[in-house]
């Protein structure tokens, strides 16, 4: 039997939130996305000894990619087929690991453009926390942060956000480090002990683990 989860003000001052899979959907569009340019990069890709060139899965995103940048991403997932690229260039197009995460971001955009579904159950809970005084902020992986929540109509729930471009910014390392999630307790002046993080991905929790929160 599962049991409840409580947020109770008296032992934690802020919750900190992943942005995709838990505030927006995005999750499902980047797994489009993935799928997309994955399946076109494996069906073209000639046969060679020691490739696996099967179809991309859910599976595949949930244990080598999300929560992880882009680049890390593709990295994992290429590793775990036995494929090994060279990482190129960030301007690449090719066969390369940016070449492939620059196709997935061209992907992602374009599915960006037909709107962000949210969750709604998530949207109230940060409404009811703000009326309670604990604190909140979102964080991710994605660089597009900025670009998602205006999308999904929700471009004034949080005032603080570390996301890809923060975490370059800084050179913090990414999920399942949790130098992120410890930079949004010190963006929001708490505790990491006195702080909850919602997240959906493997690497962020194992995150949290490592980072001592909640």
């Amino acid at each position: 039997m599962k049991l409840p989860v409580c947020v109770d003000p008296r032992y934690h001052d802020a919750v900190i939130f992943d942005l995709d899979g838990v505030v927006t959907d995005t999750a499902a569009i980047h797994l489009a996305a993935w799928a997309e340019m994955l399946g076109i990069f494996l069906a073209q890709r000639p046969p060679a000894e020691g490739e696996d060139h099967a179809l991309f899965t859910d599976d595949d995103y949930r244990h080598f990619i999300d929560g992880r940048p882009r680049c890390d991403g593709v990295a994992e997932f290429l590793q775990s087929r036995g494929i090994s690229l060279p990482w190129g260039t960030q301007t690449d197009d090719g066969d390369t690991i940016y070449g492939l995460a620059n196709r997935e971001q061209r992907a992602f955009v374009d599915l960006l453009s037909k709107g962000v579904p949210v969750f709604n159950s998530t949207v109230e809970l940060v409404r009811k926390l703000e009326a309670a005084d604990v604190g909140t902020a979102v964080f991710s992986s994605s660089r597009n942060c900025d670009e998602i929540l205006p999308a999904a109509g929700i471009a004034d729930l949080f005032p603080v956000r570390v996301d890809g471009v923060v975490a370059r910014e800084l050179g913090l390392l990414s999920k399942p480090d949790p130098a992120v999630l410890l930079q949004a307790a010190k963006r929001l002046e708490v505790r990491p002990d006195r702080c909850v993080i919602v997240d959906d991905a493997e690497a962020g929790v194992e995150a949290e683990n490592d980072g001592g929160l909640r």
